[in-house]
């Protein structure tokens, strides 16, 4: 019992038992996170080409949509053979994919409740709250008066630096967030963290608990400076400008979905960024910029 679970915790990135067959037990399972993804998957994905009808006839890198971690995939699926317009359809095939893997070698059940999809989304939605107090308390209209309607920023939205009159609007920014959700935690968090944690203590012999404070520490500097400078279709690029109060605000957030991840796993920490997301995009929508 002792190695199955061991294996659990190793095979998903968690590093926290429930009771078995509890909610906190199931809704942790990689199954979740793929059943409750689905949605989110088929959104980002729908939307993207409502948004950008001609986006197959485009380059991989769309300005309007700047999720980063998503070009990345892209990217990696472009350079083992896949066509372009294979590119746009295939990356949340490989989401799905990682997480049947996943479940498969964590040995865990694979019933799913829908009936548990709703205590999740209220979690995400909660656990979402702390950021937006976070967010708000550290990007104040004082701190940078030349927009005073951007208080919130969205500054998980990743690299949405462009103003909302040029941009998508609204439905972009819900559309953009819902994918930063999914694949800026697939990469800082599934991969990321799960690879350093490896480097660390299996390759160098760290300890782990200074295996799993070095690596979320890694992880979590890597996503804020990600949204600043980055490296896509072999060119380097830069998305917002550079404001210390933000870098810091992400490195923090970086930090705390590590922790969500490390107790709740991969379903609740997407689920937690996407709804951040769509509630700063809204807030910026109807509040900040009233106030304009």
């Amino acid at each position: 019992m002792a190695g199955r679970k061991h294996k659990t915790k190793r095979s998903t990135g968690q590093l926290v038992s429930f009771l078995p067959n509890s909610y906190l037990d199931r809704t942790s399972r990689p199954v979740y996170a793929l059943m409750y993804l689905l949605g989110f998957l088929l959104l980002y994905e729908v939307g993207t080409f409502y948004i950008h009808p001609d986006v197959l006839s485009q380059s991989l890198y769309q300005p309007q949509l700047r999720v980063v971690a998503f070009v990345w995939v892209q990217n990696l699926l472009e350079y083992v053979g896949f066509s372009q317009r294979m590119t746009w359809i295939a990356p949340p095939f490989v989401v799905m994919v990682i997480l049947l893997w996943l479940q498969i070698t964590s040995g865990t059940k694979w019933q799913v409740r829908v009936s548990d999809f709703v205590p999740m989304t209220i979690e995400c939605v909660l656990l979402s709250i702390p950021l937006i107090v976070l967010s708000l308390a550290m990007n104040r209209p004082a701190a940078v008066p030349e927009q005073p309607a951007a208080a919130l920023s969205m500054p998980l939205i990743a690299c949405a630096a462009q103003p909302a009159a040029q941009g998508p609007g609204l439905w972009g920014d819900i559309v953009t967030g819902i994918g930063a959700g999914i694949y800026e935690e697939l990469v800082f968090r599934l991969f990321l963290i799960c690879l350093l944690m490896i480097l660390f203590q299996d390759l160098l012999g760290f300890k782990k608990d200074m295996a799993v404070i070095i690596s979320v520490l890694i992880s979590a500097i890597l996503f804020s400076v990600h949204h600043h400078f980055f490296y896509v279709n072999g060119h380097f690029g830069q998305g917002e400008p550079f404001v210390w109060m933000t870098f810091i605000f992400r490195m923090m957030a970086g930090i705390y979905f590590a922790v969500i991840f490390a107790v709740r796993g991969f379903g609740i920490v997407a689920g937690v960024h996407a709804f951040y997301d769509i509630i700063a995009a809204m807030l910026n929508a109807f509040l900040f910029a009233a106030r304009a």
